[in-house]
């Protein structure tokens, strides 16, 4: 089984925002993120530990990490949308995703103390997001790592994707092992 490295990385391809992000889309996203939850549970449901502990590619986190990985990036999106909401054009603090996969909880804890955290964190996200206005999501923030400025719509989009592209990860590997 050789598959093409690339699609193991990105099997939904990279995150590219649309040119045009209408306030239709924007409740087209947080529905997605709504509901996100329920799909991470439901297509990990039937795994087993060892089946848990299978990288989604070689040299790739576990499906363990993976599922452990998504709150872990989801609540600093969140904390994000926050701090452009309520101050201006902040910089934002990145953090090392890399290293918190290899913290052990991540590497060996139970995938429904995240998946709890991801329900609950996504209720809240979901509620938030349906406060803002459309002159809301144009607040911006910077990420530090390339000074690059972020539109809170841009991002929304950007997470919704994120959120896919690791379930994609999980689902494409249950599929491959046939599981």
């Amino acid at each position: 089984m050789n598959e093409d490295i690339d699609f193991l990385r990105f099997p939904l391809g990279k995150f590219t925002a649309p040119d045009i992000i209408s306030p239709n889309q924007i409740e087209i996203w947080i529905g997605t993120l709504e509901k996100f939850p329920a799909e991470v549970e439901r297509v990990t449901a039937t795994l087993s530990e060892s089946q848990l502990d299978t990288p989604y590619r070689p040299g790739g986190w576990t499906i363990r990490q993976v599922v452990h990985h998504l709150p872990d990036s989801h609540m600093n999106a969140y904390i994000r949308f926050k701090l452009a909401i309520t101050e201006e054009h902040p910089v934002i603090r990145p953090y090392r995703e890399e290293r918190w996969a290899e913290c052990e909880e991540a590497r060996s804890a139970p995938v429904d103390i995240s998946l709890s955290l991801l329900k609950s964190l996504h209720n809240r996200w979901t509620v938030f997001l349906r406060t803002l206005t459309d002159e809301n999501f144009n607040r911006t923030y910077i990420h530090p790592e390339n000074s690059k400025t972020f539109s809170l719509k841009e991002v929304l989009g950007m997470y919704v994707w994120h959120g896919n592209h690791h379930l994609a990860h999980i689902t494409e590997t249950v599929r491959r092992n046939k599981w």
